[in-house]
């Protein structure tokens, strides 16, 4: 199945990256976006119960709890987004064409690319390519991520 192409600033590494493969390139500045928002949301809650006190029975524990379970789970969405960002080539993405061309020069097949490695057939590994496509922009609606190994990838690695 053909894959839209886009004219993108950077260069193309994996159209549809395996959700192994973009946590490993986390770079420090995910790390950081991802804490900066676990502790935003519980922040926020907090500085809400001082301007405005709801003054509730057994204190702020489980609301704070809550809000910061919270944040980290959109944090780390966020920090996902921005990582198969750097895949597609919308930002800067210099260290993972240089870690895609170390893999591909030591004939290593980066996670997701082999699809010898997969149990599903090729008709099911077409679905969940179509699935998972773009699937990180919509994360507001469903978070969905690529676990299938498959050949849709659209770079040098899977040719």
């Amino acid at each position: 199945m053909p894959i839209k192409q886009l004219d993108t600033p950077y260069p193309l590494i994996d159209a549809d990256p395996h959700f192994s493969r973009v946590v490993r390139n986390f770079r420090s500045s995910d790390y950081a976006a991802m804490a900066g928002a676990t502790a935003a949301f519980p922040s926020a809650i907090y500085a809400m119960e001082m301007f405005d006190p709801t003054r509730p029975k057994h204190g702020l524990r489980s609301a704070l709890r809550l809000s910061t379970f919270l944040g980290l789970a959109g944090g780390f969405l966020l920090a996902y987004q921005r990582s198969s960002f750097r895949f597609w080539g919308w930002r800067e993405n210099e260290l993972e064409q240089a870690t895609a061309k170390a893999e591909i020069d030591a004939g290593i097949k980066p996670p997701g690319t082999d699809p010898s490695k997969s149990d599903l057939t090729p008709f099911l590994q077409g679905v969940a390519h179509r699935n998972s496509a773009f699937s990180q922009l919509k994360f507001s609606t469903l978070p969905w991520f690529n676990v299938v190994d498959h050949p849709y990838h659209n770079d040098e690695s899977s040719q």
